[in-house]
């Protein structure tokens, strides 16, 4: 580890974040949260905000992919979709839902100031981000797909656009 530059626990609690708050909304399987934790770890994300049904640690199958994210990655738990949100426009962050909605906004097209505070809202593996919830987020984001099929798993979905918005920021 020492030699990959990796930092300890102590170190990583410690390190200035990447303001940038993942919001998991009924996320049925604890291996995609445990996914995104260990991507959160990566990207020294600020958060990690858990709503509804979406498993929460401990959990071992959150353990068996966040290899130990779940211990250095904060993390609340929120019941619904809409308190989460409420918490983060309270603490100036703006809300995005990572969905394929009409007017959504083009993930590589966009540009955020390295300071600017934002959350990402990742629905459901089969429904998506509630309608409830998109309605209480400042816009959609949508990862573009050229192939046949148009949806990612979200662990997958995740990487993907927390590469794209961290990239630009280092």
């Amino acid at each position: 580890m020492e030699e990959l530059g990796r930092k300890s626990t102590d170190e990583f609690r410690r390190s200035e974040k990447t303001p940038i708050i993942v919001v998991l909304e009924n996320i049925r399987s604890a291996y995609n949260v445990g996914s995104v934790f260990r991507t959160a770890d990566a990207f020294l994300l600020e958060a990690i905000y858990i709503c509804g049904y979406s498993a929460k640690p401990p959990h071992s199958m959150i353990k068996k992919t966040a290899l130990g994210a779940e211990e250095t990655v904060d993390w609340k738990y929120f019941k619904t979709s809409a308190e989460a949100i409420g918490s983060l426009h309270q603490q100036a962050y703006k809300v995005y839902a990572i969905e394929q909605a009409e007017g959504s906004l083009e993930l590589q097209a966009l540009n955020f100031e390295p300071s600017e505070k934002i959350a990402l809202v990742f629905g459901n593996e089969v429904s998506g981000v509630e309608q409830s919830t998109i309605h209480l987020c400042e816009a959609c984001i949508e990862i573009p797909q050229l192939g046949m099929k148009h949806s990612l798993n979200i662990a997958t979905a995740a990487g993907v656009v927390l590469w794209e918005l961290v990239r630009k920021r280092i």
